[in-house]
């Protein structure tokens, strides 16, 4: 499948490598950053702003081609997990930006005085940014706001696996911007692998751990610096004090989400061992009453297409093979067989060596591991690699701090699902296996920009003061200051 841009006069070239596409692309937003490496202000609000009347004028055709890519998703998730979140972003950064492109003064040590020191942010240059299929609009427009906010121009990978979100987002990009600003690109495998070979000021994938392990090595070629966002096995811990229906309602809201299709959906529940039972049924009872039917139930979102559902297939018969206890959520006991909908399942009884513990599930299937206190609890995570969200269920806030200070995840929310994603004022990206560098809020626009750090001086300059030949005068002033001001400390003093 060769790469396909789009532009408001673009014209189809002879099926042209998709290197060489890509490249011609790139070199065009190359040039046009060089022509003006610092947009202004006003700039910046106006790309912002065409993107944000476009949300609103394509609101509905966004929808219906979201389920279209998912045979059904139920409208008002896109509207509540996609659009809005993007429109939120918006105007968080028209609100800010001012504030967030202002140089910043620093410390001038008493070597550099008289001097000032400042930081300045700059615009990186081009982005790459590519996007997965399970949420088509908001992961290409969200680090989409914030490279524009930064003052960046961008290309977009869209994914395969969406194309009718993917050639949407296409058109209404090429009838917004100028192709020397934002463009984006649709193809298949070989157009993702070129596209991230691309030398890009900076890149953002966002996909499964082991595909970002090859994007990173593609992108060091280049010295590209990149944001991974990875996933993971995002775990839900529910103390024994926390009302257990409760944790079971929030818990089924969130994992039902997209059909469990999220990144940082709930992977598995940490439930103490007496209440496992009780969780389940509370589970099954909050499942039954979001969604009372699945087949024709517009709410109820199906698999993305039959790949993914034969591999969320190919873990169950596993767990079921090693012995685990599958518990179907039907309701109405719906023949899903000719569709790509499937129940949501309950996973008890599972073991280390089962797919469903050792890989990402990214799907409707849930496993509930008992646990006997908090530190076991606890341990149980910090033997694994580093999640990209982390649930705790507690009222208790001394206990949630001591959760949040000896465990490692990309983002956290005590007594909630998912919530962290969508709070514009705080960084979202993953540690470690979870991926690496943020995009969101205040850090989002630093990670597209590079903080530059400027020394001014003025008239005066002290090194022709302390300057060669040494031992001078103002030199032996210099050392005798820093002899007072830098003495040996005691180290059990910690001021």
């Amino acid at each position: 499948m060769t790469a396909l841009a789009y532009s408001a006069d673009h014209t189809d070239d002879e099926s042209p490598q998709p290197e060489e596409r890509l490249m011609r692309l790139l070199t065009a937003q190359q040039a046009a950053c060089r022509a003006d490496p610092m947009p202004d202000r006003a700039t910046r609000i106006r790309r912002l702003d065409l993107l944000h009347n476009a949300l609103l004028d394509n609101r509905e055709r966004l929808i219906a081609a979201v389920s279209t890519d998912f045979s059904n998703r139920a409208a008002a998730e896109t509207e509540l997990a996609e659009i809005l979140p993007v429109l939120e972003s918006i105007a968080y950064y028209r609100k800010r930006s001012r504030r967030f492109m202002k140089s910043r003064r620093r410390h001038a040590g008493l070597t550099l005085m008289p001097a000032r020191v400042e930081i300045r942010y700059q615009p990186l240059g081009v982005v790459g940014i590519v996007v997965p299929w399970n949420f088509p609009i908001m992961l290409a427009l969200s680090p989409l706001v914030g490279a524009l906010a930064a003052g960046n121009r961008a290309m977009l990978k869209v994914s395969e696996f969406a194309p009718a979100t993917g050639d949407l987002l296409g058109q209404i990009i090429a009838g917004l911007y100028a192709e020397d600003e934002v463009t984006v690109v649709t193809g298949g495998v070989e157009v993702a692998t070129a596209f991230t070979k691309l030398p890009f000021d900076h890149l953002v994938f966002t996909g499964s751990t082991e595909v970002g392990k090859i994007v990173m090595r593609a992108a060091a070629e280049n010295l590209t610096p990149v944001t991974l966002e990875l996933g993971g096995k995002s775990p839900a811990i529910i103390h024994e004090d926390f009302p257990i229906d409760e944790a079971a309602r929030r818990i089924a809201f969130g994992k039902g989400i997209n059909a469990g299709q999220v990144c940082i959906a709930p992977d598995y529940v940490l439930c103490p061992r007496a209440h496992v039972r009780a969780f389940c049924d509370a589970f099954a009872a909050a499942f039954r009453k979001n969604y009372p039917t699945l087949r024709d139930n517009a709410d109820y979102t199906a698999i993305i297409n039959d790949e993914q559902k034969h591999r969320l297939e190919e873990c169950l018969d596993d767990a079921r093979i090693g012995g685990a206890t599958l518990i179907a959520l039907n309701p109405a006991d719906d023949e899903l067989q000719d569709t790509r909908k499937m129940p949501m399942i309950l996973a008890l009884d599972t073991t280390d060596e089962m797919m469903v513990r050792r890989e990402e599930i990214f799907g409707p299937i849930l496993p509930i591991i008992a646990y006997d206190s908090l530190e076991e609890a606890i341990g149980y995570i910090n033997d694994r690699p580093r999640p990209l969200a982390l649930y705790y269920f507690d009222w208790d806030k001394g206990r949630a701090e001591t959760v949040l200070n000896r465990t490692h995840s990309g983002g956290a929310c005590i007594n909630d699902t998912m919530s962290q994603a969508v709070a514009d004022d705080i960084p979202f990206g993953g540690v470690g296996a979870s991926g690496m560098g943020h995009y969101h809020g205040e850090e989002g626009f630093r990670t597209f920009s590079k903080a530059k750090g400027v020394v001014r001086k003025g008239r005066i300059d002290p090194i022709s003061f302390i300057g060669p030949p040494w031992n001078n005068l103002a030199f032996r002033a210099v050392k005798a200051v820093q002899k007072l001001r830098f003495r040996r400390r005691r180290i059990s003093d910690p001021n």
